[in-house]
């Protein structure tokens, strides 16, 4: 495994002309969150769709609360393996609803049953709420494979896209610290690792090159980052932050997809790198011209069909081979 497109390549102004056009429409996500939230699942309900379909409950661990879970079967199941899937949004929109369309597309173009986990968000739910039930779903399934239909943990996939990929790599954190079961693979679309995305004090260039025109903007992620965390110290912690994890190591094998005009394009594949050097098995791949969010894309983009040959490519792999 290794790594592609190491470095940005510039953007012309024309580019960044076209680009800006598929910008979403600026809102103060402080304010907003919950009209983003109902446009999320208005948008996702046109056209209404065919598909297979079950949705699930499961009792929080403390058995306070359901966590719903909505399971995806593709009109032609080709692998053995089961998708969990933790969405993005921020922590705070999103939802198994506005997610429906993204989840039968990755059921359909795998081949393999997709699992989405309907988190509790903030600012209602802030950190560690709905970080508890994405841990609390993945041990049940790792525990128990025979519940999600497959004979061993190995055969289990933690995906997510942003801060639902931040949720998925947390979640294999604390799963190693308990020595707990682990699934055989994880896919990290265009996660958020880290704590700072102010372009005068971050560590990353593509915070300072991407912050502002495109899909997802400085101010936004930061306001996602304290409505989801509203203690500044929780912020850095490795639970919210695992860019700033001391110990890397027992991860699945991972593949990181990386979106090139994303300000946490850099943190992300800085993200896949530590893995790498603790010793775990990782591909980092950037999509080029590629915006945040991409993965929601319509099936004929070209971004979203570029990362679906690496997720298929990644999936016809043997799971725990020889490390690095």
């Amino acid at each position: 495994m290794g790594t592609d497109h190491p470095t940005h390549r510039p953007v012309s102004r024309l580019a960044r002309a076209v680009m800006s056009l598929f910008a979403a429409p600026r809102v103060n996500m402080r304010e907003d969150y919950e009209k983003v939230r109902r446009l999320q699942r208005q948008m996702a309900a046109l056209p209404a769709m065919r598909y297979h379909d079950l949705d699930r409950e499961v009792r929080s661990a403390d058995g306070g609360h359901s966590i719903p879970v909505r399971v995806f079967e593709p009109s032609a199941v080709r692998r053995d393996e089961v998708l969990l899937f933790f969405h993005g949004g921020g922590w705070v929109t999103g939802d198994i609803d506005s997610y429906t369309p993204a989840c039968l597309t990755m059921a359909e173009l795998t081949g393999a049953v997709v699992a989405s986990v309907d988190y509790r968000l903030a600012p209602e739910y802030p950190f560690p709420a709905g970080l508890e039930d994405c841990h609390r779903i993945a041990r049940l399934v790792l525990d128990e494979p025979d519940i999600a239909g497959v004979a061993d943990p190995s055969r289990i996939v933690m995906v997510g896209d942003s801060a639902g990929a931040n949720l998925a790599a947390v979640t294999n954190l604390m799963l190693r610290e308990e020595h707990s079961a682990m699934p055989g693979r994880q896919v990290l679309l265009y996660p958020v690792t880290h704590w700072d995305h102010d372009p005068q004090t971050s560590p990353f260039a593509s915070v300072r090159e991407h912050g502002a025109d495109y899909r997802l903007t400085n101010t936004e992620v930061q306001d996602y980052l304290e409505l989801y965390a509203p203690d500044p110290a929780q912020r850095r912690s490795p639970r919210v932050s695992p860019l700033m994890a001391t110990d890397l190591s027992g991860q699945p094998d991972t593949l990181l997809i990386s979106a090139e005009l994303d300000l946490l394009c850099d943190e992300g594949e800085a993200y896949g790198r530590r893995l790498q050097e603790a010793g775990n098995r990782v591909r980092i791949h950037r999509v080029p011209g590629a915006l945040h969010g991409f993965i929601t894309l319509p099936r004929f983009a070209r971004p979203l069909r570029e990362a679906y040959e690496q997720i298929n490519a990644f999936l016809d792999e043997d799971a725990g081979g020889e490390r690095p």
